[in-house]
Protein backbone atom coordinates (compact mmCIF):
# COMPACT_ATOMS: atom_id res chain seq x y z
CA UNK A 1 0.00 0.00 0.00
CA UNK A 2 1.09 3.56 -1.14
CA UNK A 3 1.21 6.09 1.63
CA UNK A 4 0.32 9.63 0.68
CA UNK A 5 2.95 11.99 1.15
CA UNK A 6 2.88 15.99 1.70
CA UNK A 7 5.12 17.87 -1.10
CA UNK A 8 4.53 15.24 -3.40
CA UNK A 9 6.07 18.22 -6.03
CA UNK A 10 9.30 18.82 -4.01
CA UNK A 11 11.31 16.83 -6.33
CA UNK A 12 10.49 19.82 -9.06
CA UNK A 13 12.93 22.09 -6.65
CA UNK A 14 15.83 19.50 -7.46
CA UNK A 15 15.16 20.22 -11.40
CA UNK A 16 15.60 23.86 -11.69
CA UNK A 17 17.08 26.09 -9.07
CA UNK A 18 17.55 29.52 -10.27
CA UNK A 19 15.19 30.02 -13.54
CA UNK A 20 11.78 29.24 -12.32
CA UNK A 21 12.41 31.49 -8.91
CA UNK A 22 14.51 34.08 -9.99
CA UNK A 23 11.10 36.29 -11.28
CA UNK A 24 9.18 35.97 -7.85
CA UNK A 25 12.64 37.04 -6.41
CA UNK A 26 12.81 40.01 -8.50
CA UNK A 27 9.28 40.95 -7.40
CA UNK A 28 10.02 41.00 -4.40
CA UNK A 29 13.46 42.80 -4.64
CA UNK A 30 11.63 45.72 -6.29
CA UNK A 31 8.86 46.31 -3.57
CA UNK A 32 8.57 49.93 -2.66
CA UNK A 33 8.64 48.89 1.12
CA UNK A 34 11.82 48.08 3.18
CA UNK A 35 11.02 46.53 6.64
CA UNK A 36 13.85 45.85 9.21
CA UNK A 37 13.69 42.12 8.20
CA UNK A 38 14.36 43.12 4.78
CA UNK A 39 16.93 45.29 5.85
CA UNK A 40 19.26 43.20 7.08
CA UNK A 41 20.09 40.74 4.54
CA UNK A 42 22.17 38.07 4.73
CA UNK A 43 25.45 38.46 3.19
CA UNK A 44 26.38 37.16 -0.56
CA UNK A 45 30.13 36.48 -0.85
CA UNK A 46 31.27 37.80 -4.47
CA UNK A 47 33.70 34.85 -4.54
CA UNK A 48 30.82 32.44 -3.94
CA UNK A 49 29.02 34.04 -6.91
CA UNK A 50 32.30 34.51 -9.21
CA UNK A 51 32.39 30.37 -8.18
CA UNK A 52 29.23 29.99 -9.91
CA UNK A 53 29.96 32.07 -13.12
CA UNK A 54 32.94 29.41 -13.21
CA UNK A 55 31.14 26.70 -12.91
CA UNK A 56 28.87 27.74 -15.60
CA UNK A 57 31.31 28.70 -18.00
CA UNK A 58 33.26 24.99 -17.36
CA UNK A 59 29.79 23.46 -18.14
CA UNK A 60 28.98 25.61 -21.25
CA UNK A 61 32.50 24.90 -22.72
CA UNK A 62 31.47 20.69 -22.64
CA UNK A 63 30.80 19.68 -26.73
CA UNK A 64 29.79 16.60 -25.46
CA UNK A 65 29.98 14.33 -21.70
CA UNK A 66 28.22 11.77 -19.67
CA UNK A 67 27.43 12.18 -16.13
CA UNK A 68 26.20 9.37 -13.57
CA UNK A 69 24.82 10.92 -10.14
CA UNK A 70 23.82 9.05 -7.61
CA UNK A 71 20.61 10.61 -5.83
CA UNK A 72 18.46 10.69 -2.79
CA UNK A 73 15.23 12.46 -1.69
CA UNK A 74 12.76 12.97 0.92
CA UNK A 75 9.53 12.57 1.42
CA UNK A 76 7.27 13.82 3.78
CA UNK A 77 4.70 11.64 5.32
CA UNK A 78 0.90 13.14 6.34
CA UNK A 79 2.22 11.93 9.82
CA UNK A 80 5.79 14.44 9.44
CA UNK A 81 7.66 11.38 9.47
CA UNK A 82 10.15 11.70 6.56
CA UNK A 83 11.26 8.64 4.70
CA UNK A 84 14.16 8.78 2.10
CA UNK A 85 14.29 7.43 -1.42
CA UNK A 86 17.26 6.44 -3.70
CA UNK A 87 17.71 6.44 -7.24
CA UNK A 88 20.18 7.15 -10.12
CA UNK A 89 20.38 9.72 -12.48
CA UNK A 90 22.38 9.48 -15.98
CA UNK A 91 22.79 11.59 -19.16
CA UNK A 92 24.95 11.64 -22.22
CA UNK A 93 24.98 14.67 -23.70
CA UNK A 94 26.74 16.49 -26.92
CA UNK A 95 25.83 20.18 -27.14
CA UNK A 96 23.84 22.01 -28.30
CA UNK A 97 20.92 19.90 -28.84
CA UNK A 98 21.73 16.17 -28.38
CA UNK A 99 20.76 14.39 -25.04
CA UNK A 100 20.16 10.91 -23.89
CA UNK A 101 19.10 10.47 -20.03
CA UNK A 102 18.03 7.29 -17.92
CA UNK A 103 16.23 7.92 -14.61
CA UNK A 104 15.91 4.81 -12.63
CA UNK A 105 14.64 3.76 -8.69
CA UNK A 106 13.17 1.12 -7.15
CA UNK A 107 9.80 2.38 -8.00
CA UNK A 108 10.50 3.53 -11.72
CA UNK A 109 12.22 3.64 -14.77
CA UNK A 110 12.49 6.33 -17.69
CA UNK A 111 14.44 6.94 -20.39
CA UNK A 112 14.61 10.14 -22.75
CA UNK A 113 16.01 10.44 -26.31
CA UNK A 114 16.03 13.61 -28.04
CA UNK A 115 18.22 13.92 -31.15
CA UNK A 116 17.65 18.31 -31.83
CA UNK A 117 14.53 17.38 -33.16
CA UNK A 118 11.93 15.05 -31.60
CA UNK A 119 11.48 14.33 -27.49
CA UNK A 120 10.87 10.37 -26.58
CA UNK A 121 10.13 9.41 -23.19
CA UNK A 122 10.25 5.48 -22.56
CA UNK A 123 9.50 3.60 -19.82
CA UNK A 124 11.16 0.10 -20.16
CA UNK A 125 9.10 -1.51 -17.63
CA UNK A 126 5.87 -0.66 -18.72
CA UNK A 127 7.16 -0.59 -22.67
CA UNK A 128 5.30 2.24 -23.65
CA UNK A 129 6.71 5.44 -24.94
CA UNK A 130 5.40 8.95 -25.94
CA UNK A 131 6.95 11.69 -28.67
CA UNK A 132 6.87 15.00 -29.29
CA UNK A 133 7.83 16.19 -32.60
CA UNK A 134 9.37 18.74 -34.12
CA UNK A 135 10.86 20.43 -31.06
CA UNK A 136 14.12 21.80 -32.75
CA UNK A 137 15.27 23.41 -30.00
CA UNK A 138 18.62 23.28 -27.81
CA UNK A 139 18.92 21.16 -24.66
CA UNK A 140 18.29 24.18 -22.47
CA UNK A 141 14.68 25.42 -24.29
CA UNK A 142 14.30 21.73 -24.34
CA UNK A 143 14.19 21.11 -20.82
CA UNK A 144 12.48 24.51 -19.92
CA UNK A 145 9.50 23.52 -22.56
CA UNK A 146 9.05 20.16 -21.68
CA UNK A 147 8.65 20.95 -17.90
CA UNK A 148 6.47 23.65 -18.24
CA UNK A 149 4.03 22.14 -21.24
CA UNK A 150 4.47 18.86 -20.68
CA UNK A 151 5.61 18.13 -16.68
CA UNK A 152 8.66 16.46 -17.59
CA UNK A 153 10.75 16.01 -14.42
CA UNK A 154 14.52 16.92 -15.58
CA UNK A 155 16.64 16.01 -12.27
CA UNK A 156 19.85 18.08 -12.70
CA UNK A 157 18.08 20.53 -15.06
CA UNK A 158 20.97 23.12 -13.95
CA UNK A 159 23.62 21.51 -15.26
CA UNK A 160 22.24 22.93 -18.52
CA UNK A 161 20.85 26.39 -16.97
CA UNK A 162 24.30 27.25 -15.45
CA UNK A 163 26.34 30.15 -17.43
CA UNK A 164 23.18 30.89 -19.23
CA UNK A 165 20.55 33.83 -19.21
CA UNK A 166 17.95 31.29 -17.80
CA UNK A 167 19.77 31.18 -14.66
CA UNK A 168 20.19 34.75 -13.59
CA UNK A 169 21.60 35.26 -10.27
CA UNK A 170 18.69 38.26 -9.05
CA UNK A 171 17.51 35.07 -7.04
CA UNK A 172 20.37 34.44 -4.71
CA UNK A 173 19.64 35.76 -1.14
CA UNK A 174 22.82 34.71 0.53
CA UNK A 175 26.34 33.03 -0.89
CA UNK A 176 29.39 31.78 1.17
CA UNK A 177 32.07 29.82 0.75
CA UNK A 178 32.04 26.90 3.33
CA UNK A 179 35.45 25.66 2.58
CA UNK A 180 37.70 23.06 0.57
CA UNK A 181 37.78 19.09 0.81
CA UNK A 182 37.94 16.43 -1.16
CA UNK A 183 35.19 14.03 -2.78
CA UNK A 184 35.94 10.69 -4.29
CA UNK A 185 39.53 11.79 -4.27
CA UNK A 186 38.77 15.00 -6.27
CA UNK A 187 39.65 18.09 -4.40
CA UNK A 188 36.87 20.91 -4.04
CA UNK A 189 35.34 24.00 -2.92
CA UNK A 190 32.37 24.21 -1.10
CA UNK A 191 29.58 26.82 -1.41
CA UNK A 192 26.34 27.68 -0.05
CA UNK A 193 23.11 29.43 -1.15
CA UNK A 194 19.82 30.66 -0.18
CA UNK A 195 17.10 31.09 -2.46
CA UNK A 196 13.46 32.16 -2.05
CA UNK A 197 12.21 28.50 -0.22
CA UNK A 198 15.03 26.53 -0.51
CA UNK A 199 18.73 26.22 0.70
CA UNK A 200 21.16 24.90 -1.69
CA UNK A 201 25.02 23.74 -1.56
CA UNK A 202 27.57 22.31 -4.25
CA UNK A 203 30.53 21.00 -3.97
CA UNK A 204 32.75 22.29 -7.06
CA UNK A 205 36.02 20.04 -7.86
CA UNK A 206 39.32 22.58 -8.03
CA UNK A 207 40.29 20.87 -11.03
CA UNK A 208 37.67 21.17 -13.39
CA UNK A 209 35.07 23.64 -11.93
CA UNK A 210 32.40 21.11 -12.65
CA UNK A 211 29.82 20.59 -10.03
CA UNK A 212 30.69 16.95 -7.94
CA UNK A 213 28.06 17.27 -5.18
CA UNK A 214 24.59 19.07 -4.90
CA UNK A 215 22.03 19.60 -2.25
CA UNK A 216 18.57 20.87 -2.12
CA UNK A 217 16.83 21.62 1.50
CA UNK A 218 13.47 22.73 1.08
CA UNK A 219 12.06 25.47 3.43
CA UNK A 220 8.56 25.56 2.85
CA UNK A 221 7.99 22.50 5.13
CA UNK A 222 9.02 22.58 8.51
CA UNK A 223 10.60 18.78 7.88
CA UNK A 224 12.99 20.23 5.56
CA UNK A 225 13.40 17.56 3.40
CA UNK A 226 16.84 17.37 1.25
CA UNK A 227 17.48 16.32 -2.01
CA UNK A 228 21.16 15.41 -3.11
CA UNK A 229 23.04 14.30 -5.74
CA UNK A 230 26.25 12.77 -6.04
CA UNK A 231 28.00 13.43 -9.81
CA UNK A 232 30.61 11.30 -11.60
CA UNK A 233 31.76 13.02 -14.92
CA UNK A 234 33.43 11.56 -18.14
CA UNK A 235 34.23 14.38 -20.47
CA UNK A 236 36.32 12.50 -22.88
CA UNK A 237 33.64 9.83 -23.72
CA UNK A 238 33.01 9.58 -27.44
CA UNK A 239 29.42 9.69 -28.39
CA UNK A 240 27.65 7.87 -31.25
CA UNK A 241 25.07 9.82 -32.71
CA UNK A 242 22.66 6.27 -32.38
CA UNK A 243 22.57 7.16 -28.85
CA UNK A 244 20.20 10.02 -28.90
CA UNK A 245 17.57 8.23 -31.25
CA UNK A 246 14.86 6.30 -30.35
CA UNK A 247 14.33 2.89 -31.81
CA UNK A 248 10.99 1.66 -30.16
CA UNK A 249 11.53 -1.84 -28.49
CA UNK A 250 9.03 -4.88 -30.19
CA UNK A 251 5.85 -4.88 -28.57
CA UNK A 252 6.02 -1.76 -27.62
CA UNK A 253 2.91 0.70 -27.46
CA UNK A 254 2.81 4.49 -28.25
CA UNK A 255 0.69 6.83 -26.30
CA UNK A 256 0.15 10.52 -26.73
CA UNK A 257 1.69 13.31 -24.48
CA UNK A 258 -1.23 15.83 -23.24
CA UNK A 259 0.11 19.15 -22.34
CA UNK A 260 -0.09 20.70 -19.15
CA UNK A 261 -2.84 22.95 -19.71
CA UNK A 262 -5.08 20.44 -21.48
CA UNK A 263 -5.10 18.14 -18.87
CA UNK A 264 -5.74 21.20 -16.44
CA UNK A 265 -8.92 22.43 -18.14
CA UNK A 266 -9.86 18.42 -18.94
CA UNK A 267 -9.51 17.58 -14.99
CA UNK A 268 -11.53 20.93 -13.99
CA UNK A 269 -14.42 20.27 -16.69
CA UNK A 270 -17.78 19.82 -15.89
Amino acid sequence: MFVEMKWTRWALAALALLAPMAAAAAQAAKAPEKTAASAAQPPIDPAALAALDKMGAALRALKQYSVDSETSIEYVLESGEKIQLNGDVFYKVKQPNELYAEIKSDRRQRQFFYNGKDLTVYSPRLNYYATVEGVNASLREMVLDATQNYGIEWPLADLFLWGTEYAPKDAIKSASYIGAGTLGGDSIDQYAFRQEGVDWQVWISQATSLPRKLVITGLEDPARPQYAARLSWNTKASIPASAFSFAPPKGASKIVFVPVDVAVVEENAP
